[in-house]
C-alpha cells in the first residue's frame, strides 16, 4: 500500500497563514462595518452641545458612567489581586485549587443579567443599600472580578522565577518578595487587565438596570455613593425602547460616545502598560 504524499512545510505554513487571515477578516470586517454605520448615522447628531449639556445632553450620563467605572475598579482591584496572589504564589496544586479555578471560569461566563438579579437580591434588598451608585458598583465588581483575577494571575506568572529566587536568597521572606519584587514587575499586566475588565463594565446595561440606574433624575449628578445615577448604556436603552420620539441620530451619537469612552480606556491601558514596561526591564 503506497504511502500518502507528505505536505511540504511551506505549503502547511501558507495554509495556516491563509486561515489566520481569514479568521482576522471575519472578526474585523463586522466590527468595522458596525463602527462605520454608527459614525455615519450618529455623526449628524453628535455635537458639543449634546455632549456638554446637562438637561438635554450626555454630560450626566458620561459623569455617571465614569463614577461607576472608577468605583468598580476600586472595589474589584483589591479582591481580584489578592485572589490572584493566593492562587499564583501560595496555593498548592490540589482539588481545592482546581475547584476555585473552575468556579472562576464558570463565573466569567455567567450572563450579566444574572449578576444584576443577584445584586438586586444581595445589595439592594438584603443589605438595604437601595438602588444607588454603590450597589451598582458592587454588582459590577462581582461581574468583572473573574476577569481581574485571571488577568492578574497571568501577569504574576509572567514575572521570571529567577527574580523570586534571588530575593529569597538574599534573605527576604515570601511576602516581602511578593510585595517588593513580584507585584511591581507584574503591575503593567495587572493594571491593563483591570482597565480592560472595567471597560466591559462600562458597556453593561442589565446589572445597573436592577441596582442603581435611573432616567430623568432631579439631581443629574450623584452627590454620594447612596444616590442613583444615569449611565450611557442605560440612557441608550431607554431612548431606544421607551422614547420613540428621540431622533435616531441622537441614539447613534450616544452609542458613538460610549464606544469612544471604552476605546479611550483601552488605549490608556496600552500606553500605561508600555510606559511601565519600559521603566521596569527584567
Amino acid at each position: 500500500m503506497s504511502a500518502l504524499p507528505r505536505t511540504s512545510p511551506k505549503v502547511s505554513q501558507a495554509v495556516a497563514f491563509a486561515l489566520l487571515w481569514i479568521a482576522a477578516v471575519v472578526v474585523i470586517v463586522p466590527v468595522a462595518a458596525i463602527l462605520a454605520i454608527m459614525l455615519l448615522k450618529g455623526g449628524k447628531g453628535l455635537s458639543w452641545e449634546l455632549i456638554s449639556s446637562v438637561e438635554e445632553g450626555l454630560l450626566p450620563a458620561i459623569a455617571g458612567t465614569a463614577a461607576l467605572v472608577a468605583l468598580t475598579a476600586l472595589i474589584s482591584a483589591p479582591f481580584g489581586i489578592a485572589a490572584a496572589v493566593y492562587l499564583s504564589e501560595y496555593a498548592r496544586a490540589g482539588t481545592l485549587v482546581r475547584l476555585i479555578r473552575l468556579a472562576i471560569v464558570n463565573l466569567a461566563g455567567v450572563p450579566s443579567v444574572v449578576y444584576g438579579l443577584f445584586g438586586l437580591a444581595l445589595f439592594v434588598t438584603l443589605l438595604q443599600l437601595g438602588r444607588c451608585l454603590l450597589a451598582a458598583a458592587c454588582t459590577m465588581a462581582l461581574l468583572v472580578l473573574p476577569l481581574v483575577i485571571t488577568a492578574s494571575e497571568e501577569a504574576l506568572r509572567q514575572v521570571p522565577r529567577r527574580l523570586r529566587e534571588a530575593s529569597l536568597a538574599l534573605g527576604a521572606t515570601r511576602w516581602q518578595t511578593i510585595r517588593k519584587v513580584v507585584l511591581p514587575n507584574a503591575l503593567p499586566g495587572i493594571i491593563t487587565g483591570l482597565i480592560l475588565s472595567v471597560g466591559r463594565a462600562a458597556g453593561e446595561t442589565a446589572p445597573i438596570l436592577f441596582t442603581g440606574a435611573f432616567y430623568g433624575l432631579t439631581h443629574p449628578f450623584p452627590r454620594s455613593l447612596g444616590d442613583p445615577f444615569v449611565a450611557l448604556t442605560y440612557k441608550l436603552f431607554v431612548d431606544a425602547t421607551e422614547f420613540p420620539h428621540v431622533e435616531e441620530a441622537e441614539k447613534w451619537a450616544t452609542a458613538a460616545v460610549l464606544v469612544a469612552l471604552v476605546v479611550a480606556m483601552n488605549l490608556a491601558a496600552a500606553v500605561f502598560r508600555a510606559r511601565l514596561r519600559r521603566a521596569r526591564r527584567w
